[in-house]
This record gives structure tokens, C-alpha cells and sequence, in this order.
């Protein structure tokens, strides 16, 4: 996947559960399933016949039913932070779900119909959790906590934010899989895999495999609707084997316009009702909230945000990729760890982080999932990216 090494911005915020997030984000914009065993009999198609299959459809109405299952192999103190894999409770505001989907297996009803109106419908049990896209309006709905999220979809966010809705109308299977073949570029092999059943619907499978060695991605593996084109599953194998790191496709589907009635809301008596805020504000304070977890524990806020600025560069490229976050924390893991005055917790969690390494860079801790792998070093710089942790070494030792 490319990317360009001389890239680097100033953020307000950067921490471990970022990463995590986004790879949860990913996963649900994908929306799309698991097969039956046997492939069908279809005629051949290059690769390159296929990516045009999938850029040509216009299919724009859909409704069904779609399983989410995430394995990302996060610590045991992570997987409670991140709610057990119950999306339902708690706020309304989408933001705040999004991590929830980083572990477990979830049960999503989908329904589209044009670039204006979407709604996905996530249950737990008899709760539920609705995000709706109708129009100028977009809905977040916790059945459990009876709270309500409204955002209004304006045409204009700030320079380089997207809103609720325009993430959801954007997130469609078809731009998704557009999306990840742009972003493949020459370090990427794709190719054409068996034949599958999806969702009852005939399809084939484009294949993406890294060129590079050190991913922790083994391929991507997208189903794509034999007839019309569209994306029906996408799973992410890991490079080690075993099940998939993620694995989010349609069990139905139809492709007919869903009622009218289907994207409209109106919150129900008592709930409570949030607004949400506008414009760049908007974007920052989503992007805060992915460092909630980790500032929570007393004594660690300091490494979460530093002094409310660093550097983020990207080193190397393709499926190779590492971002490394100078935070200007300007703490040190090691004395916190060897303050009597650091809370249990707070130690806890740093023993929770992995492995103790050491390098060119200096010491650290590596924190290990089966997608992304994440260098704390001591002095509070990150290294984060889909590599392995040997991989990730390499490349901190190399920036220094």
C-alpha cells in the first residue's frame, strides 16, 4: 500500500488505540460474509477484468444482513476496555461505538438507497444500536440506554473533515474495495482466487497479497458479486495463519429499494437527545476520544498527549509502513514504572503492553496484536504499523 516517506503533520493527539480504531473503522465500513463451502462454476477473469467489475457497478439500493467478526488479538486488558464486544449501552454518539468493533463478532442489518440514505443496525440480544443516514440528518440510537445522537449532514465541514454522514455514504462495499485497490500500488500482488457462494450469491474473489516481507497481513480477500459487481465479503488473514484478523460479509442480501419508512427516526418519548458539533471542533474531538482508555489510567495522560503536540512521519512504504509519533510527552516508561507513587493500575497496564525491547532507539515496550504492532519507547516515541515486531524494531533502530 503506498505511501509517501517524507510525509509529516502536526497532531494535537496520537496513542496506541488510534491504530486500533481505524482497523475497527475499516472493518465496518466494509459491510459486507461468510461462504458456503463449494465455490461455483464461473467463466475465467483476469484480475484486472475484475477490479473494473467491481468500478463499474452501480448498484445503489441493498438491504440485508451482515456478520462482523474481529480477532485482532488485543491483551486481556484491552478486550475490557473495549466493552466485551456488546455494541449497545453506553452513548449514542457513533464515535464512541466504533472501538467496541474491534473485538467480538456482531450482527448487522443493512439497508441502502443512494448516497443519501443508509442505515446499519447493529444488535446485541434484544438491544440494539441504529445509525442512520437520511438526508441532512443522521441518527445515532442506544436502545439500551434509550440516548439518541443527531447530526446535522451539512454540505460544508471543515477543511479536510468529514462528518457521520459523509463517512457512512462513503463507506459503501463498492468504494471500500476501490479504495484499498488504490491504495495497493506496486508492493501488492493481486490476483484471482477460487470461486465462492456468498449470501446465496455466485461470486469471485480478488486476492491481495503483500510483495514485501515483515507484514502481519498474509492477503485481503475480497468477494465480489459474480453479476453486478458488488463487493459481498472482505477478510483480512494474517500472515501466521489461523482464522481471519477480520472477517465482515452479507449472509442475505437483496438489491431492491428498501421502504421509505426504513431511514426514518424520530427519537423516542424520554430519550435523551445529543447534538452533534460541527465543523473542525467536530473532527478533533473524534479524534481524541481514541486516547480515552489509555489517559484514564492516572499517571499515563502525560504519555498519551505530552504537550498537546508531536510529529507524525511515515517511514518506509507499501505493506511495510510505519508511522512514528514523536508525542513530546517528555516522560520516561521506565520511571514511571519505577515511581512508588505510580498507581497499580497504571502499572498493570504497562505490564499489559508486551515485551520489554532494546535497540538503537534505546528501550521500550512492544505492544502486540495480530494486525498492528505498536513500539513504546522510553523517551514516549511510538512506532506503530501492520508490520512484525522484528520488522518494527528494524525500522525504529533505522530512524534513529
Amino acid at each position: 500500500m503506498a505511501a509517501n516517506t517524507k510525509t509529516s503533520r502536526k497532531v494535537a493527539r496520537y496513542g496506541v488505540p488510534v491504530a486500533v480504531a481505524g482497523m475497527a473503522a475499516a472493518t465496518i465500513a466494509m459491510v459486507p460474509a461468510f461462504a458456503n463451502a463449494a465455490g461455483p462454476d464461473l467463466p475465467k477473469v483476469t484480475a484486472q477484468e475484475l477490479i473494473e467489475k467491481i468500478a463499474a457497478s452501480d448498484v445503489q439500493q441493498l438491504s440485508g444482513t451482515a456478520k462482523i467478526s474481529t480477532d485482532l488479538g488485543l491483551p486481556k486488558l484491552a478486550t475490557g476496555l473495549l466493552g466485551g464486544g456488546g455494541v449497545a449501552g453506553g452513548s449514542a454518539d457513533p464515535e464512541d461505538k466504533v472501538a467496541q468493533l474491534a473485538n467480538g463478532t456482531h450482527t448487522v442489518r443493512v439497508a441502502a438507497d443512494g448516497p443519501d440514505r443508509q442505515k446499519l443496525t447493529f444488535l446485541d440480544g434484544k438491544d440494539e444500536y441504529s445509525l442512520i443516514h437520511n438526508g441532512n440528518d443522521v441518527w445515532g440510537y442506544d436502545s439500551q440506554s434509550n440516548e439518541v445522537f443527531h447530526e446535522k449532514n451539512a454540505d460544508k465541514a471543515g477543511a479536510g473533515e468529514h462528518k457521520t454522514g459523509d463517512r457512512l455514504g462513503g463507506a459503501s462495499p463498492q468504494q471500500l474495495a476501490q479504495e484499498v485497490l488504490k491504495a495497493a500500488g506496486t508492493t501488492t500482488d493481486v490476483s484471482v482466487g477460487d470461486t465462492a457462494q456468498v449470501a446465496g450469491r455466485d461470486a469471485y474473489q480478488l486476492v491481495l497479497k503483500p510483495k514485501q516481507t515483515g507484514s502481519t497481513v498474509g492477503s485481503i480477500k475480497i468477494a465480489v458479486d459474480a453479476k453486478n459487481g458488488v463487493p459481498l465479503r472482505v477478510q483480512l488473514l494474517s500472515a501466521q495463519g489461523g482464522k481471519p484478523i477480520a472477517d465482515a460479509g452479507f449472509t442475505q442480501i437483496a438489491f431492491t429499494k428498501p421502504a421509505a419508512d426504513t431511514f426514518a427516526f424520530t427519537p423516542p418519548k424520554g430519550a435523551k437527545v445529543t447534538e452533534g458539533a460541527d465543523g473542525p471542533a467536530a473532527g478533533k474531538d473524534a479524534h481524541d476520544k481514541g486516547l480515552k482508555a489509555l489517559e484514564s489510567f492516572p499517571g499515563l495522560g502525560q504519555l498519551a498527549g505530552g504537550n498537546g503536540e508531536g510529529d507524525v512521519k511515515v517511514l518506509g512504504e507499501g505493506w511495510s509502513t510505519v508511522a512514528r509519533i514523536d508525542t513530546g510527552a517528555g516522560a520516561n516508561l521506565k520511571d514511571l514504572e519505577n515511581d512508588k507513587n505510580t498507581p497499580k493500575e497504571a502499572k498493570q497496564f504497562l505490564n499489559s503492553l508486551g515485551e520489554k525491547v532494546t535497540g538503537k532507539f534505546g528501550e521500550g515496550r512492544i505492544l502486540s496484536t495480530r494486525l498492528v504492532n505498536a513500539l513504546i519507547t522510553d523517551d514516549g516515541t511510538v512506532y506503530v504499523g501492520a508490520v512484525t515486531k522484528d520488522q518494527l524494531v528494524k525500522t525504529a533502530d533505522t530512524a534513529k
